[in-house]
């Protein structure tokens, strides 16, 4: 006996199968890639070559090692989970985190509607609007985004917000919003942080971390710490300057008088 499929369900396919050519279009050239290793488990990073500032200010830190032994510090059920405070790194139990940045800003690389905040991509941290109202980005703290599943009620009220956060120039397009409703993010934040990466391994790492208990300023009880940051790929390294070349000195014959 046949099953027919309904309307919907063929949408939800169609988008879907949308969203994977999307990455796959992402991720056809050739990509910087990290893996976070935690003391909760791995979680593979790749960056997107269309946000390329925030992708090569993120591997500069990696290459130095900033991120290595760095505390997973907030974290938010059904939202995200966030990192890269400088003062985490010895942090005394309890201790409230979130103020450690550098001392620089990067420009914001929105890059709506291809990129945007679905389950499982990175995005960087920054001030609020009252202080920052260019919305540049921090230059070390990030998170990634876990968030919920939305019904077009809710994302018509979230679209209100987004207009209003705005002034009306992000609009969810149909394509994202069927992916809010079949995949999940926080669609509230787009247009207004940038997303810069995405998880390719690792996402049910991150949908524990971001089930624990936590205190009241949302840091986890027990610690989530990054171990070291491993480059997998690092295909945007400045190449090392050429070493100077030797002065040779040319023998001078003298002629005999």
């Amino acid at each position: 006996m046949a099953i027919k499929t309904s309307m919907a369900t063929k949408a939800r396919m169609l988008t879907l199968a949308a969203l994977m050519l999307l990455c796959a279009s992402l991720s056809a050239q050739e990509r910087a890639e990290v893996a976070l290793e935690t003391t909760e488990g791995t979680i593979r990073i790749a960056l997107f070559n269309e946000t390329p500032q925030h992708r090569d200010n993120f591997m500069k830190l990696v290459r130095m090692q900033f991120y290595d032994s760095l505390l997973v510090h907030r974290v938010i059920k059904d939202f995200m989970i966030q990192t890269g405070d400088l003062n985490s790194r010895h942090a005394q139990p309890g201790q409230l985190l979130g103020a450690g940045e550098l001392d620089y800003t990067i420009e914001p690389e929105f890059r709506l509607p291809q990129i945007f905040h679905r389950r499982g991509v990175i995005a960087a941290a920054r001030e609020s609007d009252k202080v920052n109202p260019e919305r540049r980005s921090g230059a070390a703290q990030f998170y990634i985004v876990w968030g919920k599943l939305y019904d077009d009620r809710r994302l018509a009220a979230v679209q209100q917000k987004l207009d209003s956060a705005t002034n009306g120039q992000v609009k969810l397009t149909p394509e994202m919003a069927e992916v809010y409703k079949t995949v999940g993010g926080t669609p509230h934040l787009d247009g207004q942080y940038t997303v810069f990466g995405e998880v390719t391994e690792g996402l049910d790492i991150v949908d524990r971390i971001q089930q624990m208990a936590t205190d009241k300023n949302d840091r986890p009880v027990n610690d989530v710490r990054i171990l070291r940051v491993k480059i997998i790929s690092d295909p945007f390294a400045p190449k090392p300057a050429a070493a100077p070349k030797k002065a040779v000195r040319k023998k001078v014959v003298r002629k005999r008088r």
